[in-house]
């Protein structure tokens, strides 16, 4: 048995469970259809799998058996996607974004909720400040696929009619929905958090404080290093490289505490001509 089988078989078998359960698994529905039509290890023939993969394998795992990471967020997921708690938001999403990104990841991004991109796509930080964040996530030498990305609200916040654009999450529904990106946290125990912008500060530790005064420093979420840097957005309404060079130094200290190398090249982004 390979390990990609191995793998598979645990994720079918942890549909199985949820469904015996009467978890009602909404989202991505392409990718269970896929999953459910993807032969299991006794039917499987030998030619290779082809893809696209079903969404809960689509990254680079490192399969492992019962309990793994891997299977472990794959069995949040479901519960997740069909959640109801907010009838407000519920109706007015269009689907749940649950999280992307290595269930191994060393390094977890936390935003504050999706919005109109990620509503209708499902993955956080695909708009344009997502863009922006995997440029910083590529200059820190990682990709999008090594990281883990989520957000404290998992459905986008409701606008008021005849409004456009994206409202900031409201305290209670940030900690109606916490739960679950503690949960997300539990499983992946990244070696540091990166909080984008004060809304994402204030989901996680309750600190309602300009990030001004939040940044540079680290936090401690449950024992986790948490640093608090803005959230690409504002460096898309603020270009200066005074404002890229603050979120560029935040991110030195990340992957110092990650124990990464950091080339002069990094050391110098941003610092301007002579």
């Amino acid at each position: 048995m390979t390990e990609f089988q191995s793998a598979l078989d645990h994720v079918h078998a942890t549909l199985s469970e949820l469904r015996e359960q009467g978890v009602e698994l909404r989202a991505s529905a392409s990718a269970l259809t896929r999953l459910e039509n993807t032969p299991t290890v006794a039917k499987q023939a030998p030619e290779p799998v082809p893809s696209p993969l079903p969404a809960v394998e689509a990254r680079p795992l490192s399969p492992a058996p019962d309990g793994s990471k891997a299977v472990r967020l794959a069995a949040l997921r479901g519960p997740v996607l069909a959640c109801t708690l907010c009838p407000h938001l519920v109706k007015s999403r269009t689907q749940v974004v649950f999280g992307v990104g290595h269930p191994e990841a060393e390094l977890m991004f936390v935003g504050e909720a999706p919005g109109e991109d990620e509503d209708l796509q499902g993955e956080p930080f695909v708009g344009k400040a997502g863009q922006l964040l995997t440029k910083i996530i590529a200059a820190m030498g990682f990709s999008r696929d090594d990281v883990y990305i989520g957000n404290v609200l998992k459905c986008r916040p409701d606008m008021p009619p005849g409004e456009s654009g994206n409202r900031k999450p409201k305290p209670a529904e940030m900690a109606t929905c916490l739960p679950y990106l503690r949960q997300q946290i539990d499983i992946i125990q990244p070696r540091a958090l990166v909080a984008l912008g004060a809304t994402a500060m204030e989901g996680l530790l309750g600190a309602v404080e300009p990030m001004a005064k939040l940044r540079g420093r680290w936090h401690d979420f449950h024992g986790i290093p948490l640093m608090a840097t803005y959230h690409p957005a504002y460096l898309l309404r603020n270009q200066s490289l005074t404002e890229k060079r603050k979120v560029w130094e935040d991110m030195l200290l990340v992957l110092e505490r990650l124990a990464k190398p950091i080339t002069e090249k990094q050391r110098g982004f941003f610092l301007g001509k002579g």
